[in-house]
């Protein structure tokens, strides 16, 4: 038995490539519906028309109750090529947590439709109509994902070519209204970009093939040599420049026997042990999979005599255990000035955390854990530092490891090396992007709110205290924040850089400096823009920034001597 193949009109990431669209009639719709402008009080009429079928699977207005993600952004986070594209195009690139699963019985019978929830015991797929299938995790022979969309290809042939350019118009005019419940400084409507904008110089990469790097850094003991981590290839590799400035690199780690890698998954996080120089320790975080079994996994090797590349000794699994799905994980992990090791783990899936991963004690997903890799207690691999917060929570079941809780997709994170507060980068899901400031015991709020904004109320409590962000952004603004560093120059200088942290949104390519008092947005500025899309940030020894571009795979340093932050 299979779900049906009706519509479900997936929004996409990222702009598709025009295949597809090279027939006469198709090539009508296209040109239609890119150069006349529409009528959007029509195209709301096609929206709702069950020729579409549009609104049986999205809402409009923030609610995300729909089986496909909610569009009321829709006109701030896609251009009107992408939206067109999209819908003409459907499976080229479907949106994260909204593919097509396909679940095939012990019974031999076949089930497809998008995953909407997980539990211990079971599996939840939603269908058009509000139709679900709950399948028993014991009796699922195979589970995957499809790259087939349910949406079918031939949704712009249902209607005529202007219904289907004003259905585009009025997907364009679909952008977020200013409510009163918006925080006007903590969610601006426009930031304004400094006269002068930062540089950014390439420094590897423009001779060496990175796949898909995830993280970069300096060697903490061999000078003027760095460690970068490519995710799908599994690979850490250590890098440095001749006196003529060629780039060599050689092999740290491979692991790719280890890491389950698929778009979303692979080697995500890496840290070196304070104590590095003395005990060789250093850390990582990745994805495993045996079966329908998904996991994650915070590995510990140690280096070499002479620290240049893995000791060959074999993994030791620190912390494991099990996600929903295969996307949220965070993938970030750091050791705090307290010298305890934070793991940041994102709600796990499906979208809109429909289990409400991030608000139960109970669950790692959605988090910020906190263990101490320095002892091993309770036959665990690491022991728990004394002053983590739900240690004598009342709610015995509570996980002891959490240190924050109420996040959906921690995209990383680091310590302000003056302050010690900890900023976290968290990607948003239909209508902010967030930087937060966390500390001890705090509840960030999702899936209760996504920003300033209610997002649900389902696991709502009033007795619950939940914190503001620094900022949210809005989509118009960025799709997916990259967290990044607080700026605090080796020799105190005080320039006009000094305490702002530095952030940047992986799609737009926009680079931004923020500011604050008290956990409070004082002034944002857009400082520069990538030529890459910026997956993460990095330091050297001195604390200099990188920006990790991850299509191209150059690592940029951050130039900002001649810039000035006002």
């Amino acid at each position: 038995m299979y779900f049906s193949h009706k519509l479900i009109f997936l929004v996409l990431l990222i702009p598709l490539c025009a295949g597809g669209t090279e027939n006469q009639t198709d090539k009508k719709y296209l040109d239609s519906a890119l150069r006349r402008e529409g009528n959007p009080e029509n195209g709301k009429k096609i929206f709702k028309d069950k020729r579409a079928l549009c609104s049986e699977c999205h809402s409009i207005d923030g609610q995300a109750d729909g089986i496909g993600p909610d569009l009321s952004a829709a006109g701030d986070k896609f251009s009107r090529a992408d939206l067109i594209l999209s819908v003409m195009n459907p499976s080229a690139n479907i949106m994260t947590g909204y593919g097509t699963t396909v679940i095939e019985t012990t019974d031999q019978s076949k089930f497809m439709g998008i995953l909407k929830s997980v539990s211990d015991k079971e599996i939840t797929l939603s269908n058009l109509g509000e139709r679900k299938k709950v399948i028993q995790k014991t009796n699922i022979k195979k589970q995957s994902t499809s790259s087939v969309s349910l949406m079918p290809a031939s949704l712009h042939a249902q209607l005529e070519v202007n219904e289907f350019t004003d259905l585009i118009s009025f997907l364009e005019s679909l952008k977020q209204p200013i409510t009163k419940g918006l925080s006007k400084k903590g969610t601006p409507l426009k930031i304004k970009q400094i006269k002068k904008p930062i540089k950014l110089e390439p420094i590897f990469g423009k001779n060496l093939d990175f796949e898909k790097p995830v993280w970069f850094g300096e060697h903490p003991i061999i000078n003027d040599s760095y460690i970068i981590v490519e995710k799908s290839r599994a690979l850490v590799s250590l890098l440095e420049k001749s006196e003529k400035g060629i780039e060599k690199q050689s092999t740290f780690l491979a692991i790719p026997e280890e890491v389950y890698v698929t778009n979303d998954e692979g080697l995500l996080g890496f840290a070196f042990h304070p104590n590095f120089e003395k005990n060789r320790r250093y850390f990582f975080m990745h994805e495993v999979r045996n079966g329908n079994y998904r996991g994650m996994v915070i590995g510990e090797r140690t280096a070499s005599v002479n620290l240049r590349k893995d000791s060959g000794a074999p993994t030791k699994k620190i912390l494991e255990f099990e996600v929903a799905t295969e996307f949220h994980h965070g993938g970030g992990i750091e050791f705090g000035p307290d010298g305890y090791l934070y793991i940041g783990m994102g709600d796990g899936g499906p979208q809109e955390d429909p289990l409400g991963n991030a608000q139960n004690l109970n669950s790692f997903s959605g988090k910020i854990l906190r263990i101490n890799v320095n002892k091993k207690e309770n036959g665990k691999m690491y022991s728990i530092p004394e002053n983590n917060p739900f240690i004598k929570h009342p709610n015995k079941i509570a996980l002891k490891e959490i240190y924050a809780y109420g996040l959906r997709q921690p995209w990383r994170f680091s310590f302000d090396s003056k302050t010690k507060d900890l900023w976290v980068g968290d990607v948003g899901q239909n209508r902010f992007e967030e930087i937060n400031i966390v500390r001890s015991g705090e509840n960030l709020g999702w899936n209760i709110y996504e920003g300033y904004e209610l997002f649900s109320t389902k696991f709502k409590k009033d007795t619950k205290k939940l914190i503001n962000p620094i900022i949210s952004f809005r989509r118009s603004h960025g799709v997916s924040i990259t967290g990044g560093y607080v700026i605090r120059s080796a020799n105190e200088e005080k320039d006009s850089y000094e305490g702002i942290y530095i952030c940047a949104d992986y799609q737009s390519k926009k680079i931004w400096g923020i500011k604050q008092v008290d956990r409070k947005l004082k002034m944002i500025r857009q400082i520069g823009d990538c030529p890459d899309r910026i997956v993460s940030f990095g330091l050297d020894n001195s604390r200099n920034i990188f920006a990790i571009g991850y299509d191209k795979g150059i690592i940029y340093k951050m130039d900002f001597s001649e810039s000035v932050f006002e």
